[in-house]
Parts: structure tokens; sequence; C-alpha cells
């Protein structure tokens, strides 16, 4: 019988628990994966806690917004994907019915797109949260253009990550933005243009600086919280601040009318819904990974039997910004626990 992760009830890594259920013959429309691996994201450990934006119906509540797979079943009216084709999940907004921790899901064909030839298993199973959040809000939202100054706030974290690459794919200009000198290089390295550590510089002193004096045009805000009034001030005016995460809990005060900035605030289900965006989003992607411009950073590989340990090692932040990836295999014991990924 196939294994599902559940939690009854809220609260720490130890809530969630295997169980064996049969797999979800699919409806008209339908598809059924076979999942190889899925990715532990911030929003399953807030939907496991109750910490969650989104209300999650308990008991018995499933996990997953992500992950890669092999379809194993069709529904009727499917068209344009075969049984054995490998597709990566690109959005599972009921997570809590059909989610990714587990060995099979059954959901829309119009939210799955078939897996880029370049990307591994693992690799494949991180991709598509961080990818497609950065493509929706800098492309699809903030019309980024090649030559566009980008500042990118929580840049060692997988959207942050995923956003410099993409800056870069299109010729825009990638400044990054940490909270610690310690990963400045770091960052250098992943493809940023310039890095500002705000445990010693000032980011808007530091952002016109990088800007030539005029400000950043695009500022993509990963953190939100009280913070983001003074990220405000790191934008050329008539430029452009999306907010796309909340890593900051506390309240983000309303921007000022007199802002001279077009604000956004984006939410990756707005597009990852949207079977034409999902199109264009998984074109972009593709060539992305085709030309070596697009890769994922995986930090550990765990078990589905360690599930615990991996939403653990998340809490801990020891995956440092980097994805932490569950393989579900036959013989998964062989992945973990908590395995480092080459």
């Amino acid at each position: 019988m196939p294994r599902v992760v559940v939690f009854d009830a809220f609260g720490g890594p130890e809530v969630m628990r295997l169980v064996d259920e049969p797999a979800v013959e699919p409806a008209v429309g339908e598809v059924r994966v076979r999942i190889e691996a899925f990715a532990v994201n911030p929003l399953d450990q807030m939907m496991r806690s109750g910490t969650s934006p989104a209300p999650v119906p308990l008991p018995h509540s499933r996990l997953g917004i992500e992950g890669t797979g092999v379809v194993d079943a069709l529904g009727p009216e499917v068209t344009g994907l075969k049984t054995g084709d490998p597709v990566i999940l690109a959005a599972v907004p009921d997570a809590s019915a059909r989610g990714s921790y587990a060995e099979y899901t059954t959901l829309p064909a119009s939210q799955v797109v078939v897996r880029p030839p370049g990307l591994g298993i693992m690799e494949a199973a991180a991709f598509w949260v961080a990818y497609s959040t950065a493509y929706g809000a800098l492309l699809e939202k903030a019309r980024m253009r090649p030559g566009d100054h980008v500042l990118i706030t929580a840049a060692s974290g997988g959207v942050g990550r995923a956003a410099i690459q993409i800056a870069r794919q299109i010729g825009a200009v990638p400044v990054a933005v940490t909270r610690h000198t310690a990963k400045k290089n770091d960052l250098l390295a992943a493809g940023a243009a310039a890095a500002i550590a705000t445990d010693h510089t000032d980011v808007v002193e530091a952002a016109r600086r990088h800007t030539g004096g005029t400000g950043a045009d695009i500022v993509l805000d990963l953190v939100a919280g009280p913070g983001q009034q003074h990220l405000l001030k790191a934008a050329r005016p008539g430029g452009t601040l999306i907010t796309a995460g909340f890593l900051d809990s506390r309240p983000t005060a309303p921007v000022p009318s007199s802002t001279p900035l077009t604000v956004h605030a984006y939410r990756s289900f707005d597009h990852t819904l949207d079977a034409v965006v999902v199109k264009r989003m998984a074109a972009f992607l593709n060539a992305g990974v085709r030309l070596g411009a697009l890769r994922p950073a995986v930090d550990k590989v765990f078990a589905l039997q360690d599930i615990v340990e991996a939403h653990r090692h998340l809490e801990m932040g020891l995956n440092d910004g980097k994805k932490i990836v569950v393989t579900v295999q036959p013989n998964d014991s062989d992945a973990g626990p908590g395995q480092g990924f080459q």
C-alpha cells in the first residue's frame, strides 16, 4: 500500500506520521503521479504548525506543494501527457488534500509540466516553487527588463537565489541583500553583481552606490515586515517594489500614498493556476536549464521515513537557504538520514 505523510494536530515536526493509503484513481482531466522526490518548503512548516495564512483542515491533513515524479495513470480527456512521462508538480494549492509528501498524488493535469531534461530528480524536486515565484514576481508582475538593477532581499534563500539567476538570464543586474557579511561571497559566487550585508551596511546607501546614485529599478522584497519602509527608499522614483515573501511575521506598515513607486503584492498561485502563464513559465525555465543559467541549490536529501528529521533540519536553519529534498523511492532508506547533495 502506498505511503502518505499526514498530521492530525498542529505542532512540531513530530506530529507528522506515515500511513498507508490506496492511490487515488484520476478523474476527468486528472493525472496520477508516482512521486520520486519532493522539497520541504517554509509553507509546509507553517501549515504543519498552524501558522499558515490559509486555513488547514484537520485531521488527516497532507503536506507538500512541489515535487517531481512520473505520470502513473491518466484520467479521461487528458491530452499532451502519457504514462511514464517525467513531470514536475507545477502547483498544489490544495496541499492539505493532494500534497506531494507521498508515494502517489492525483491532481489536475494542468498542474503538472514536463520535467526539463537537464535536471536530475533531486534538482527537479526543488525547482518549481522558487523559480516560478521569482519568474512570476520579476517578469510577469514587475516587467523586469535587460539592464534593470534589481535589489533582492533574503537573497541567500531559495527564491532569492532563483531571482539572481533569472535576472542574469535576461541581462538584468541582480544586487543581493543579506543580513550576514559571511554570506556575501557565496551570493557573489551565485551570480549577484553585488552583495549588501545589512549587519554592516545601510541598504539604502549601498543600493544607491551600486546603481550609480539612482536607486534600484525593482526591489524584490521576500521578507516584508517593518523593514519594508526602509526598502522604499532604496528604489528609484518611478521604480517598482514587489513583495513576494513573508519571512518577517511582524506587521508591514502601509505604503504611504506619496511614495513615487509602483507597489505590487505577489502570490505565486495567482499565476501557477493560470494555464497560459504556466506555459510561459515552463518555456522560460526550460530554456534557462538548457542554457545552464538556472540551477537550484540542494542542501540535504532525506528519506521519506525521515520526514520528521527533514523538518527539524529546516526549523534549525541548517540548510542555509538551500533546498531540503526528500526522496520517495522503493529503497529510499539509502538516502538518509541527511545525506549531502553533490
